[in-house]
């Protein structure tokens, strides 16, 4: 799995990258210049009354959240001209990615150093989750043009979401119809035959509002496995076709009810290499379909109450094919149902939620008594009480998940904050999660003997730690945090005598492991010039062996300069990861990396705006998976045009 755009067949070798953008030197720039933020403080409005909904599952402002948040824009989506969604996180702090070659490969999402299945992704409340394997998010397969607004929240959550929310939340939040009728039309082309466009249609009829979004990419790629010698290699282009489509619809029964329905549909359709030799004529593909739907009641009953009711459905079809022969088939459809209410007390709010979670797997690596297909269910509930003032935040969270599988789990977090000075907030958490094992690992035959072995849920332990300083439009923050995980489940071959298989192993509880890091952000405008930086030191390691988990950096940032002047804007964006092993038995070492990005935007008039990029502008040759290629230099240019504006 890899991490950032593409490598391109038929490309000049890469430049070697100065010394200036190499990654030890570039992970010092961005600390000095974090560092250096708390003396350029602006007496410039500060972003007072931000919300978010995340980390409570009720509107917050941001300044009271008892958690590491970052907010996204769409805003910031369009002023960076972001590819996928992928490269927008792997841009945010806390955040490591590996990619198995193109965009449209299997990606994964390390967030504090945590595996992929421990963050959970929502899609406007709607949890899209894989039973298959071990389970997590399909991160590559979700579109970013029809994307309004992206919360990230950092450390466990189960305590409010249940299981899999044990290193953080991710959630998305698609595009909603305005009061005026709005059309918008992208197109653009760039490196690798990349050609793009997206089309969105919004607006009102009275009680009515809807918003309709489509997009399409089509890119010839590059050859994601360059070394000849290489099991996989094949000197073939390997390209990524996808499309898309978002739908909402909204209607106003009355001044404090609402009815809404969401529906988003992807299809990608990406070229890899698996095959074994030989290669000439053989063809890798998988196909990614995502399809995740909600039905959504709200009231507002009084000001003080709120109540709301939704119906949640997500899919994933994924496929792989050589030749256009099906070599692999698995399905999953996850379905919710939610009722929940918002109360506020004389002193406080009060949340309160009853949920039912619904898994179903389709696959044809399941043992044959199940014949080809698993179910299982979770009923739930939850509780949490908010308290805020001038100084003090305060929060605790309770929940209970009774699994049809393996019983009960309980979980909990407390955490407050104390407004001690002007401008500087110190805040702490202490909370519990899990995650319960895949239908895939409990019913395949890589699974344990019915009767004999059975699967737990993997159960963790997190506390944070977090200094918070803010003067005019500057703004530093601290957090420390620590979190263990027990029972991690894992492959390993001295469960032979439990395992259903003959292939000398099988999944099982068998490992701990802790996450420790700091994490240094900050952002501040100087003279016009924006600026924002992160900076991650983490040790995430397994405590049976002593060894760091593969694919994990030891140090990490990012630092970011943005300006606008009159109708131009540009940004110069350094991401740079420290080295780190392809295995977690710490044999494969892989290099550090720095890559520079640069974009340029032109407001041509208020409907039409320009825009171009170039990622990985020195050319960086790196890896995020031993074998497979990552971005070259790539280049974009694309036009935006809403007329009526």
């Amino acid at each position: 799995m890899s991490a950032s755009f593409l490598r391109a067949a038929r490309q000049p070798s890469p430049a070697r990258l100065p010394a200036s953008v190499r990654p030890s030197s570039t992970l010092s720039v961005i600390a000095l210049s974090l560092l250096a933020l708390s003396a350029q403080a602006q007496e410039t409005p500060n972003k007072l009354g931000q919300v978010q909904v995340t980390a409570t599952r009720s509107k917050l402002e941001l300044s009271q959240a008892l958690a590491d948040v970052t907010v996204l824009t769409r805003a910031d989506i369009e002023r960076q001209g972001f590819g996928n969604l992928v490269d927008l996180l792997g841009r945010q702090s806390c955040v490591e990615l590996v990619r198995n070659g193109n965009p449209g490969t299997n990606t994964s999402l390390f967030l504090r150093g945590a595996n992929t299945q421990h963050t959970l992704l929502l899609v406007d409340g709607v949890r899209m989750d894989t039973q298959s394997g071990s389970g997590g998010a399909a991160w590559e397969a979700i579109p970013l043009a029809q994307i309004e607004r992206v919360e990230i929240v950092r450390g466990a959550a189960s305590s409010v979401y249940g299981s899999d929310a044990m290193s953080g939340v991710i959630q998305v939040f698609t595009r909603k119809g305005k009061r005026t009728p709005t059309v918008e039309i992208g197109a653009g082309v760039g490196s690798l035959g990349l050609v793009k466009g997206d089309l969105s249609l919004s607006g009102a009829a009275g009680a009515l509002d809807y918003a309709l979004s489509l997009a399409q990419e089509v890119a010839d790629g590059f050859n994601i496995r360059k070394v000849s010698n290489d099991p996989g290699y094949n000197p073939d282009i390997d390209g990524w076709r996808t499309h898309s489509v978002n739908a909402r619809l909204g209607y106003q029964l009355d001044a404090g009810q609402r009815l809404e329905l969401v529906n988003t549909y992807s299809s990608l359709d990406s070229d890899y290499d698996a095959s074994a030799k030989p290669k000439v004529g053989v063809r890798d593909r998988n196909v990614h379909d995502t399809h995740a739907s909600r039905a959504l009641w709200s009231a507002q009953w009084t000001n003080d109450w709120q109540t709301e009711a939704s119906l949640g459905d997500s899919r994933e079809r994924y496929e792989t094919l050589t030749n256009n022969a099906s070599t692999y088939l698995t399905e999953t459809q996850v379905r919710q149902y939610a009722l929940g209410s918002t109360i506020k007390l004389p002193v406080g709010q009060l949340n309160a939620v009853l949920e039912r979670r619904e898994d179903k797997l389709v696959n044809s690596g399941l043992m044959p008594a199940t014949g080809g297909q698993v179910q299982r269910h979770q009923n739930a509930v939850g509780a949490s009480y908010l308290y805020s003032n001038s100084s003090i935040d305060a929060q605790l969270h309770l929940r209970h998940d009774q699994d049809s599988a393996f019983g009960g789990v309980n979980t909990g977090t407390v955490a407050a904050g104390w407004r001690f000075l002007p401008g500087l907030r110190a805040w702490a958490s202490a909370g519990t999660a899990f995650r319960a094992p895949t239908l895939y690992q409990s019913y395949s035959e890589f699974g344990p003997k019915p009767g004999v072995a059975a699967l737990n849920p993997e159960r963790g332990r997190n506390t944070e730690l977090g200094l918070n300083w803010s003067q005019g439009d500057s703004e530093l923050g601290l957090t420390v945090y620590n979190n263990r995980i027990r029972d991690l489940i894992s492959w390993d071959g001295s469960f032979a005598a439990h395992c259903v298989s003959t292939y000398g192993g099988c999944y099982g509880n068998l490992a701990k492991v802790r996450l420790q890091g700091v994490t240094l952000q900050g952002e501040t405008q100087i003279a016009g010039l924006r600026m924002q930086g992160s900076l991650d030191f983490q040790n995430p390691r397994d405590l049976g062996t002593d060894k760091l988990l593969g694919r994990r950096a030891k140090k990490h940032g990012s630092l970011r300069l943005e300006k606008t002047l009159n109708q131009w804007s540009g940004g110069l964006q350094i991401q740079a990861h420290g080295s780190r092993f392809d295995d977690n038995a710490n044999t494969k070492p892989l290099g550090g990396y720095a890559l520079v990005h640069l974009d340029l935007s032109y407001r041509v008039n208020p409907q039409v705006r320009l825009q171009a990029n170039i990622d990985n502008a020195f050319n960086k040759d790196y890896e995020t998976a031993k074998g497979y290629s990552q971005a070259p230099r790539t280049f974009f240019v694309g036009v935006r045009f809403t007329p009526g504006v």
